[in-house]
């Protein structure tokens, strides 16, 4: 199938409720916020649910949460190695680099997708690997259109986890965060010549859009509860050319959100004007889920 011949931008809009979007480990899980307050997903967070949803979608991923593991591989060493193709071409330091990564671009979605570094340590008597594949799909952290309200919750644990000498009390104290509301933004591309590279094509990119519109299908948890988290709407710019005329930067800055004038607080999506100024050559398709 041929690659990608046309470039592709899109933005999306989301919202958390009463959710922890993306907890901050170095900071007692709390959701993560920049030093004005705004809220944010890091890109990470956004492309391991990108690939949770691939894989919920029947496609093959090479960077799998150990939790939703769907080939016995404990490690990218481990699932790297015990693919037939890519282990038939892995002969140490002489590895052909550029073999190793069409190779591995045809075997994982997420690595013709997002890219992929193979670095392996040796064993005793072979050398290691080292390729690395630059993907075609780039996304942005995630950041709040406003300031965030971060609401902390004392808890407790009803039962021990351990007996005897290690046994605590049943009502050992913890700490629950999460967001009253916020409502993010997500921008994002898929470069064309980079397709060529890894040989992304448009199905892949529809299935990249189908994966951001139901993002947060089958991610709930105790810190995001079912339906606290929404993808509200999604911008898709299917340009004309592999390299068009208007700027990545310049199609995300045509979308404007802010908040009404009559709203002191925002709590919901509909809460917020939003207005698009982008060329009359370069109109997206809007896909609207409220």
């Amino acid at each position: 199938m041929e690659t990608l011949q046309h470039k592709i931008d899109f933005s999306l809009i989301l919202t958390a409720t009463n959710a922890n979007p993306n907890g901050d480990p170095l900071n007692g899980n709390r959701p993560r916020e920049t030093y004005e307050g705004y809220g944010e997903i890091s890109d990470v967070c956004i492309k391991r649910k990108i690939r949770n949803r691939l894989q919920d979608m029947g496609e093959r991923i090479f960077v799998q949460s150990d939790d939703r593991c769907d080939d016995g591989f404990d490690s990218l060493r481990s699932r790297a190695e015990g693919n037939e193709a890519i282990k038939a071409i892995s002969k140490g330091k002489k590895t052909n680099r550029d073999e190793y990564a069409r190779t591995a671009c045809a075997e994982w979605i997420d690595v013709r997708s997002f890219g992929q570094v193979f670095a392996f340590k040796s064993d005793k008597g072979s050398d290691g690997v080292s390729v690395g594949v630059r993907g075609p799909v780039s996304i942005q952290q995630a950041v709040s259109v406003s300031p965030i309200d971060i609401i902390s919750m004392k808890i407790t644990k009803s039962v021990n986890g351990e007996s005897g000498k290690n046994k605590k009390s049943s009502d050992t104290m913890g700490d629950k965060h999460f967001v009253a509301f916020g409502l993010h933004v997500v921008h994002g591309s898929i470069n064309c010549q980079l397709a060529e590279k890894t040989g992304f094509t448009d199905e892949d990119a529809q299935k990249i859009k189908h994966a951001l519109c139901t993002l947060f299908e089958n991610d709930c948890s105790s810190a995001r509860p079912e339906g606290s988290m929404e993808v509200c709407r999604l911008y898709w710019w299917e340009h004309e050319a592999k390299t068009p005329k208007y700027s990545s930067a310049k199609i995300h800055r045509s979308l404007h959100i802010t908040k009404k004038n009559d709203v002191d607080v925002p709590k919901s999506f509909s809460d917020y004007e939003i207005t698009l100024d982008a060329p009359e050559d370069a109109q997206p398709e809007i896909l609207d889920f409220v």
